[in-house]
């Protein structure tokens, strides 16, 4: 495998050779994996009125049900970090994809099963399922992280994470019009849960043909593409090879401040995401009499707006560090001032009286919130050796993704209490605490050991991928 580290002749494109662009071919085949992963996650939410009403599910219990997903998902993020290092991102995918599906069609059978098997009760049925679920959705973010570092030009890097976090509004956004139709369409909302499931299989198969490791190992990447992707750019590029032996260990991670502060501003971007996510359909139907026949287009718009920043996003990013050379700029305050924005359209919310008025605000306050969405990943790749990206990235997602266990059964509870607009208030306190942490933290810095400063993160402009990004 090349070394781009100790072969300076990688950083020069082949004399007369156009490079090849299969790269963002890989960056499409993560997009639409990721897509999938969401709306098989998503899915559930949108057959609120069935189940509660079947099961007889309680306000509270309803927001169990949607948050045992995360128990499993978190420590499925860290696992799957870890192996995307230790046998590379494909094999993950492959294994990770084929157990979330088959137990997506489950999902169909989860409360009969707690019913006949698991002491006659349906919740536990779900918290079954849901779990195992999660645990095999949960290596997906963390093993695009580990394929971005492997297949992404430096230079280039926030703008291939940024695409391929685009996955998360795009996911969220067509669950509506998907899980509304296939509802619909078969009158069952079983044969939903079969139907999205045999779909994933379908991609994960299709993935398999044509996804690598790394670039080296595909035939369709000529040596100018690869010169481009294993470039050496002061500041940018990863620790070398020849370093791994000197590398941090697993518990490396918790001696970084930086890491540390950007997994609690990671925390703050999930708690918005699974809130929205997992309550949007109920609030709207529960709110404004919005029946299922509605929340088809209807529970696509908070995410629209998302579906646009979460690429440019990462543009901006790196506009801010080609113009200031700073990383802590670009990276940490960009990230500080969309939460205080998000932070305060939520805050506003329980004063709007009419339904355009909520879900305008919700649209606006979800499309801050996605604004910096590549940062978090960015920061990781721009602070830990390329060995553990995959581990750090791990470790960030198993912390952050405790979100999506606290944000739907927090609801449940303060909304069965209080109504719902505590949840919005709740939303505005999670931005402020996002924002806090994010000013702490200081991209390219590993060591606690070492000083930071936000004259410390500074790099010539010459090193931002804006500029190649518009090649």
């Amino acid at each position: 495998m090349t070394n781009a580290r100790n072969t300076t002749s990688t950083q020069e494109e082949p004399t007369g050779e156009r490079a090849t662009r299969f790269r963002f071919t890989i960056i499409g085949m993560l997009f639409l994996m990721a897509v999938v992963n969401y709306v098989d996650r998503g899915a559930l939410s949108y057959t609120s009125e069935h189940l509660i009403k079947q099961y007889g599910f309680s306000k509270a219990e309803w927001g169990s049900v949607l948050g045992y997903f995360g128990y499993g998902y978190m420590f499925g993020a860290v696992l799957g970090g870890t192996l995307s290092d230790r046998w590379g991102p494909r094999k993950v995918w492959i294994y990770a994809g084929l157990i979330w599906s088959l137990f997506e069609i489950a999902t169909a059978y989860a409360g009969d099963i707690g019913m006949a098997l698991l002491g006659g009760s349906a919740v536990t049925g779900f918290a079954t399922i849901r779990i195992l679920f999660g645990f095999a959705e949960g290596p997906a973010f963390s093993t695009i992280n580990k394929s971005v570092s492997n297949w992404a030009a430096p230079r280039e890097r926030a703008l291939l994470s940024s695409l391929t976090l685009a996955s998360t509004p795009v996911g969220a956004m067509i669950t509506a019009p998907i899980s509304v139709s296939l509802l619909l369409l078969t009158g069952d909302w079983r044969l939903m849960f079969v139907a999205v499931g045999l779909v994933s299989l379908v991609m994960v198969v299709l993935f398999a043909l044509i996804f690598t490791d790394r670039p080296e190992q595909s035939p369709r990447v000529n040596p100018a593409e690869l010169a481009k992707i294993n470039e050496v750019v002061t500041g940018l590029s990863q620790a070398p090879a020849s370093e791994e032996a000197a590398r941090p260990s697993w518990f490396g991670f918790f001696t970084s401040r930086t890491l540390i502060f950007n997994t609690v501003g990671y925390f703050a971007f999930l708690y918005i995401t699974f809130l929205l996510l997992t309550w949007t359909p109920k609030y709207l139907q529960d709110q404004f009499h919005y029946n299922l026949a509605s929340l088809w287009y209807v529970g696509m718009i908070p995410w629209l707006g998302s579906c646009l920043t979460v690429v440019i996003g990462g543009r901006i990013s790196d506009r801010i560090l080609a113009m200031t050379g700073s990383l802590v700029a670009a990276r940490s305050w960009f990230a500080a001032g969309s939460f205080l924005l998000a932070g305060l359209c939520f805050l506003v919310i329980p004063w709007a009286e009419s339904a355009v008025g909520v879900i305008a605000l919700m649209t606006v306050a979800n499309a801050l919130n996605t604004l910096p969405n590549a940062v978090y990943w960015a920061v990781v790749i721009d602070t830990s050796p390329r060995s553990r990206t995959g581990t750090n990235s791990g470790i960030m997602h198993l912390f952050a993704a405790t979100a999506s266990i606290i944000a739907p059964t927090l609801t449940g509870y303060l909304v069965g209490i209080y109504g719902y607009n505590s949840m919005f208030v709740a939303a505005g306190v999670v931005m402020a605490i996002g924002m806090l942490s994010m000013l702490m933290v200081r991209p390219g810095e590993f060591g606690s050991s070492r000083r930071a400063s936000a004259s410390s993160a500074h790099y010539p402009p010459v090193m931002a991928s804006a500029a190649s990004a518009r090649k």
